[in-house]
Order: structure tokens, then sequence, then C-alpha cells
């Protein structure tokens, strides 16, 4: 079973959230047809013709899911776009995203009659349009080591990202390093130690409690004198109002720069789809303390909130590098911005 599929299948809290919204929203201006108009006995509709071949693999997996002819329609008038706005809302992509959204679709098309399948790929196509630009792979540069310095609040899928990632790299032929700079929680260290021996990848730790800038830097020591080509630094959990915690992590870049200038060279924000709202203060306070290069964002499979990465992506711009949907290494992968947005609003 492809990625994306399995995203289909596990985000269909949101996507059932906003397709029956859409339908929703359709149905309830839709008018009635005349009785006179109405057939007296139950006829079998015809069989629909099979939906043209579409490119891409969002084609090819979700369909196309052409409006029939009969499907109830309503005009696209300023009641309709404000119930659309409300439920964008509702769906975590945030008010600001919601309005940018909604006033795109309803460009040349006021008192058009839409269908709930039309209606959904129009938003389907604005949804991708802003996420785009930020769908990009982790970049992997020729200096080696090679630093990604992983980040997050406690519970948001940092440890299962890094031993994912590592083991996608080492079987894409990389050498790869972990570093559990999680000193002072031992079931962290024994995750990534798991993962590591899985993947075939070295697990540096540190003894409990020991200060995680010099673990960091002794790691990078170790991995320029192994030719690592990717040092992974695992670190604990902070939640963004302890300003002791946050300050931690601003001493380890700072320890981490001492010995390369360049490095983090890559500093990842792992976040909880379901914090929904949340995620966005969490990016403001993480990036002016480790200038977070790029996203991550887990559990899109145990939410409703999978628009929030919607408002993150319009209002940062940061890439998102990966999405998670499960424990499972292949549950783990690029991001892809069509397949995304034609997932979450059910197509």
């Amino acid at each position: 079973m492809s990625f994306f599929t399995k995203l289909r299948e596990r985000l269909s809290r949101s996507s059932s959230k906003i397709g029956e919204g859409l339908d929703d929203i359709v149905a309830e201006g839709a008018p009635e047809a005349p009785l006179a108009d109405r057939p007296s006995a139950p006829v079998a509709p015809p069989a629909p013709p099979a939906p043209a071949a579409t490119g891409g693999l969002a084609g090819r997996l979700l369909g196309r899911g052409d409006a029939r002819p009969d499907d109830p329609r309503r005009a696209l008038d300023d009641d309709m776009l404000e119930e659309l706005e409300d439920m964008l809302v509702q769906a975590d992509l945030g008010v600001e995203t919601a309005l940018r959204v909604t006033a795109n679709i309803a460009e040349g098309r006021i008192g058009r009659r839409v269908s709930s399948t039309e209606l959904k790929e129009l938003l389907a196509a604005e949804i991708a349009r802003i996420m785009t630009p930020v769908a990009r792979p982790l970049p992997i540069y020729p200096k080696k080591p090679q630093v990604v310095l992983v980040v997050g609040v406690n519970g948001s899928g940092k440890t299962t990202t890094i031993g994912k990632l590592a083991s996608q790299f080492k079987a894409a032929g990389k050498n790869v390093v972990i570093a559990a700079g999680d000193t002072f929680r031992a079931a962290a260290v024994e995750q990534l130690q798991v993962w590591g021996r899985r993947a075939g990848v070295p697990v540096m730790v540190a003894a409990q409690g020991s200060d995680p800038a010099s673990l960091a830097f002794d790691a990078m020591t170790r991995a320029e004198a192994e030719g690592a080509d990717l040092l992974m630094i695992d670190t604990a959990g902070r939640l963004q109002n302890r300003q002791d915690l946050m300050e931690e992590l601003a001493k380890i870049v700072r320890v981490i720069r001492k010995k390369d200038p360049d490095a983090p060279h890559n500093t990842l924000l792992v976040l909880d789809a379901t914090t929904g709202q949340n995620a966005l203060s969490q990016v403001e306070t993480f990036r002016k303390l480790a200038d977070v290069s790029g996203l991550v964002m887990t559990k899109l499979d145990g939410t409703a909130r999978g628009g929030v990465l919607v408002a993150l992506a319009d209002r940062f711009g940061l890439p998102i590098h990966a999405i998670g949907v499960g424990e499972q290494i292949d549950d783990l992968d690029a991001f892809d911005a069509e397949e995304f947005a034609r997932a979450l609003v059910g197509l």
C-alpha cells in the first residue's frame, strides 16, 4: 500500500470533517426539484462513465471524482462563502488562511452553481497552491558530517521521527550517526537504540542527566572522525513557555556552532498534528532560539486538525520535509502537496 493511500484512509477524521462540511454547505442551499420533475418511481441511474485517465500519482490513487449532472448544486454567493470560511476555521486552517482561500475560490465564480465535488476540487487546488512551494525533501549537502538537530515539545514524536529518517537515509546508502541528546529520559535513549539496531546505525549516548550540549559536541567529533554523512541529534522535549528549557536548547546550538560555525545545517521542528493551532506558537518560539529550517508533522492519522498544516505553510513558508501517519517505518514519507490536499478534503 502506498503512503498516500494510507494517508487518505487514516486522515479520515480530517477529511470526513471537511468533506462532509462541504457536502452540507452545498446541500443546504441547493433548491429542491419541483414535484413535477421528480420521477414517480425509482429509476436506476445510468452507470457513470469510467473516469478518464489522469496524470500523476494523485490521479491514479484518488481519482478525479467528476461531478454527475444530477448532483445537488448551489449558487456561490456571500452566504455560501461565509459558511465555507467558518467550516475552514473549524478545520484548523486559521482565520487568515480561511479568508484567503475562500476569496480565491470566489474570484470569477460568484453566482455560478457548483456541486460539492466541484467545491472540493476548488478547495483542494487552493490548498495545493499554498503548499506546493513548501513541499521539499530534507536537503542533503556535501558537507560531512551534515548536522541535523531535531527539536520539539514533549510527545511530538521527535525520537520516532529520527529513527525513521535515519533508517531511510541508511537504506539510501548514507553513513548515519545518531546522538541521544535527551539525556534526562531513559526511555527516549532506549527507543533510539532500538531504532539504531533496526537500521544498523550507531547511537551515541551519555550518562543520564549529563549535559546534552557536551554530548552534541562529542557526537560531532566522532561523526567527523568516522566520515559520517549525517549526524542526527535528538533533544529533550520542551514546552515553549518554559524559559529554562528553551535556554538549554539555545546552549546546544551555541556549542554546536563552536565546533562548526555553519552547523546545525538543518534544524527540524517536529510537530504533533493533534495540537492544532498551538503548532503556530511552537513554530514562532522555536524559530527564535534554534533557527528552524524545516518541519515534520506527525500523527496526522489521529486528528481532525490536519488543516493546521495549511495554516503553517501559509504563515511561515517553512519547508515541510515529511509527514507521518503511524508508527511503522513506512508511515513517514516526503510531503506531497497535491496528494495531501486531495486527501484532506476527502477526494
